[in-house]
């Protein structure tokens, strides 16, 4: 295979998450061209989990340096740039652009009074890592940067901010930040009305409608790469100012983008650090569920959002313990060679893991009212300890809390016609899939282009932004991206339906010592 030639007429897709930033080529045909990535950690730090703001540019560099070491040649012109991020969390800055406190990110359960009185002040759910959530938490705490706030906004907003100028952001992002009126397409006006009469918030200088990012949808002009966009991206001094951007977009909407699930009652389950559901709805919810966040796609339809902060982290850490037995042991198995062995052993286990139950809890989870985590494996003295049942019940432990929020869309009469799977649970082929199919009672797709991930997705908007040719965004993925992509559906096997019921009994009745666990360890 011949070496690319570039004709700057590709789209650029950038993702910051978790774990990792992936950057992400793509062709005019929106085939993936080339990839970067640069992998970092969130940090513990003063009882807030964070990431260092001079490591957002750095791992930025470096991923985005990898790519072009990767192509073998620098690139000067682009058809278009997308960014993505993790949603929520708290980004303030003053009217300098210095950030007022430690990026505070969506993992952090440290709201939980400001989102009580908002959901109860909006009659609208609003959950601990939102944006306005911590806004209000550090009103309530009296905390003296808040009288210096210029802007605040979201992971993806500030790159996209320092790349262009422009302080917007797309309104699936948007919509982690504030709610989102979907008939209107903005920020909720009455929602907006009833912040600011609020007695504490009188009292500061600025007006919450003017230190929020504009919402854009997606397909709209969100700015150019300035120059010093430009030399922040690539430092060798290669890529040209002028391109532009689309809207800033969060991990969800990218998600949902890189699965074709934005059309109403799809669905997507985006599956690695954390977990979360996106199901695109016919009409909004009923009643408010402080387990259900009401979100949007990136053309602003309204969308209920089940999230997770744990999923394969715990089960991650168990693969690395057996990892480093297998080493001693003389074995000669790779990584992904013992990732594929324990999933695929997990097929082999009873249905209900006979009797294991796993948490993998690294920090609390609001859909099961828990403040905080312990990762925790139980058994009783009469259960079935094998390989394939303690397995199956870190895969399952990675889906459980999901199906606690979910059971809630179910109540609602919410229908689903396909979810679409992706991130490193679907990994390994036909396990994760076909569990996850037992336990949301849902047919499960994943497509050949899931394992690009978020960063497709955003270089799919991007490429939206200059290649619409009138489309909405769901023909576009429909008719044009989708059209003739290659995916595997997997549908629910009745013994893993009931297998997995089973398993969420003990589960539930179980959470009372995950408590204990963490208020006594």
């Amino acid at each position: 295979m011949g070496k690319y030639e570039l004709s700057g007429r590709e789209s650029l897709g950038i993702e910051f998450g978790s774990t990792r930033i992936k950057v992400v080529l793509i062709d005019e045909a929106f085939n993936p061209v080339e990839s970067g990535g640069f992998t970092w950690e969130n940090r513990y730090e003063n009882n807030v989990w964070t990431y260092h703001e001079d490591e957002i540019w750095s791992g930025l560099r470096a991923a985005y340096s990898e790519l072009i070491e990767k192509l073998g040649t620098p690139i000067k012109k682009l058809a278009s740039i997308g960014f993505s991020a993790m949603m929520h969390g708290y980004l303030p800055f003053d009217k300098n652009g210095k950030l007022l406190t430690p990026f505070r990110t969506w993992r952090n359960t440290i709201t939980g009074e400001a989102a009580a009185q908002l959901t109860e002040l909006f009659g609208f759910n609003i959950p601990q890592r939102w944006s306005i959530a911590h806004l209000y938490q550090a009103i309530l705490n009296g905390e003296e940067h808040v009288n210096d706030i210029a802007y605040f906004t979201t992971l993806a907003g500030y790159v996209h901010l320092r790349l262009t100028g422009k302080n917007v952001l797309g309104i699936g992002d948007a919509s982690g930040m504030f709610p989102i009126d979907s008939e209107t397409k903005d920020y909720n006006s009455e929602m907006l009305d009833k912040f600011s009469s609020l007695e504490n918030v009188k009292k500061y200088s600025w007006d919450i409608r003017e230190i929020l990012p504009e919402v854009l949808l997606a397909g709209e002009n969100a700015g150019t790469l300035t120059e010093e966009g430009a030399r922040l991206l690539d430092e060798s001094g290669s890529l040209e100012a002028g391109i532009p951007l689309c809207p800033p977009e969060g991990d969800a909407g990218t998600g949902m983008t890189a699965t074709n699930s934005v059309t109403v009652k799809t669905g997507n389950v985006s599956a690695g650090t954390s977990i979360f559901s996106m199901v695109v709805l016919e009409k909004q919810l009923k009643n408010v569920y402080e387990e259900i966040d009401m979100v949007t796609t990136p053309a602003g339809k309204p969308v209920a959002m089940v999230h997770c902060n744990n999923c394969c982290t715990d089960l991650d850490y168990w693969v690395n313990m057996l990892f480093d037995f297998a080493k001693r042991a003389g074995s000669g198995l790779t990584k992904p060679q013992l990732y594929d062995l324990l999933y695929n052993s997990a097929l082999e286990g009873e249905a209900d893991c006979g009797g294991l139950v796993n948490f993998n809890y690294f920090s609390g989870e609001p859909v099961s009212h828990t403040a905080d985590g312990r990762p925790m494996f139980i058994r009783s003295q009469g259960a079935s300890f094998t390989l394939p049942n303690f397995f199956r019940a870190q895969i399952y432990s990675t889906m459980a809390t999901l199906k606690i929020g979910m059971k809630i869309l179910e109540n609602e009469g919410v229908a689903i016609d396909r979810l679409f799977g992706h991130g490193g649970l679907f990994k390994t082929p036909v396990v994760g899939q076909r569990l996850m199919a037992g336990a949301m009672n849902a047919p499960v797709s994943v497509m050949k282009t899931a394992g690009e991930g978020g960063a497709w997705g955003a270089a799919v908007l991007a490429s939206y932004l200059v290649n619409s040719k009138g489309l909405s965004l769901e023909d576009f993925l429909n008719k044009v991206v989708f059209a003739s992509c290659e995916s595997t559906t997997e549908v629910p096997d009745e013994k893993d339906v009931r297998g997995f019921e089973e398993y969420m009994i003990k589960y539930e009745k179980a959470l009372a010592a995950e408590k204990a666990a963490y208020e006594n360890i």
